[in-house]
This record gives C-alpha cells, structure tokens and sequence, in this order.
C-alpha cells in the first residue's frame, strides 16, 4: 500500500492508496509544526486501524509538501514508523509527467503541481483548476499537459481574519452563502461581501484565462470551501474532492521503478 502525505498550510492530509489504486483510507490533521513524527505515529496509526490497514502494510510513500517546517518530521515518520524512504514532490529527480512553463520551477507548490497532473490524467487537457485553501490558487495546464502557470488570491478564511483583524468594529463571521446581496446588519454584509465577492472573482478569473487561452475548458473545483461555491456558479464544472491525493497517486505511478 502507498502512503501519500499532503501536507499544506492549514491541514495535512493522510491517505492510503492500494494496490489497484484505490483510496483505503484518508484523515486530516492540523497542520502544527511542533508536532513530532512519534506524535503523527501514535496519531496515524490509531486512525488506520479502525480502517483495518496495518502498518507493515505501508510499503511506499509520497510527500507533497508546502511547509518547510514539517518536511522533517513527515519523512521520519516513514522512515521510522513504515520503514520507507518517500518520494518528495520538489526534487530534482522526481519525474512529474509535465513540464513547468513558468519563470522559476521551484517556485511552484507541491500542491499546484499534483493537482495540474490529476486534473490533466482526469480531464484531458487544457483544464484549469481552482483550489480553495488557505490561499485561494487558479492552475492552468494546456493541451500538452505542460504547467503554464496561474492566479493566487487570499483565501476567504483568511480574508475574513484580515477584516475582523484589522476593523475594530467588524466581527469575526462564518463563510456562508447569503440568500440576498444586500446584508441588513453587519454579519450579513460581511458574509454577502466577502462570498458573492469570490464568486465574481470566481467567475471574472475564469473568463479572463479562458480569453488568454483562446479556447474554452473545463473549470476543476478542490480544496476545503470547494463544495459551496461549485453550487454557487456555473463557471464551475466540476467539484473533485480527491484531486491532490490522486495527483500524489499519479506522480507516484510515474517514479515507481
């Protein structure tokens, strides 16, 4: 069994593929980078066991990782725990499938690069995704399956935090999706604001890289809030929960000899 870790700024997520590549089990946790790998152990083992996955099961292992700070700890726990060396998105001698057309390669997130490989291994080419994170990332792959590049917006949680932070008179609210533009008291003007907001930045982006592209293409939804706004706007086509973990799966595939 493959072992992929994707671990981004807000969240890492544990996954556990089989051998006919099928998603056994999947977990989250905070992404905290004081947490040790015997914490992860103890943490991770616990949770594959109510799944019925043994650790002696875990043969291999993938990393794809956006916080430097964690990096250590994640590859110990493969080490140690599943006697594996990992894979790890980044590295020179990883083979990815696609090239990265942009100015500076190392540049671009492990997380941006699995999800433009499984959005292109699902979806053909050219396709765009929309990754709603921490920040709020747009990735277009064209039709050779190449990386062009992208858009990185604040995320809506952490533009929210930015306006309670830095309004003295404004709350902290939940994202919801408001029936009417026009909020009648503050929470309802936040909450209007800020997600109709993103759903005209949803939709004016889109547009604006499909004119770019001189083509149309499908619009590829992933991340934590990715589920509301799918249902928000038909700028977007599809609402793929597993895409990361599966770009994980795929660049595994690609370097497995």
């Amino acid at each position: 069994m493959l072992l992929a870790i994707d671990s981004g700024n807000t969240n890492i997520v544990f996954a556990v593929f089989n051998a006919e590549n099928k998603l056994c089990g999947e977990w989250r946790a905070a992404s905290n980078v004081n947490r040790t790998s015997d914490e992860f152990s103890v943490w991770l083992q616990q949770l594959m066991k109510l799944d019925n996955i043994t650790k002696d099961s875990i043969k291999n292992a993938i990393i794809g990782n956006v916080v430097p700070a964690n990096l250590l700890s994640l590859q110990n726990l493969c080490r140690n725990y599943f006697g594996c060396e990992p894979l790890l998105i980044g590295d020179a001698s990883i083979n990815l499938g696609m090239e990265l057309l942009v100015d500076n390669p190392n540049e671009v997130g492990a997380d941006r690069i699995c999800n433009a490989v499984s959005a292109f291994s699902t979806y053909g080419g050219p396709v765009t995704v929309i990754d709603f994170g921490t920040a709020t990332s747009f990735d277009v792959v064209d039709i050779h399956g190449n990386y062009l590049g992208g858009v990185i917006a604040p995320g809506i949680n952490l533009s929210l935090e930015a306006l309670h932070m830095g309004a003295a008179q404004l709350p902290r609210v939940a994202v919801e999706v408001t029936k009417h533009i026009i909020g009648k008291n503050t929470v309802s003007a936040i909450q209007s604001g800020v997600f109709w907001g993103y759903v005209s930045m949803i939709e004016g982006l889109s547009a604006r890289v499909k004119k770019e592209m001189g083509c149309d293409m499908p619009i590829v939804a992933t991340g934590g809030l990715a589920a509301i706004f799918t249902k928000s706007t038909k700028s977007i086509d599809h609402w793929d929960k597993t895409l990361t973990l599966r770009g994980l799966l795929d660049i595994y595939g690609l370097n497995e000899k």
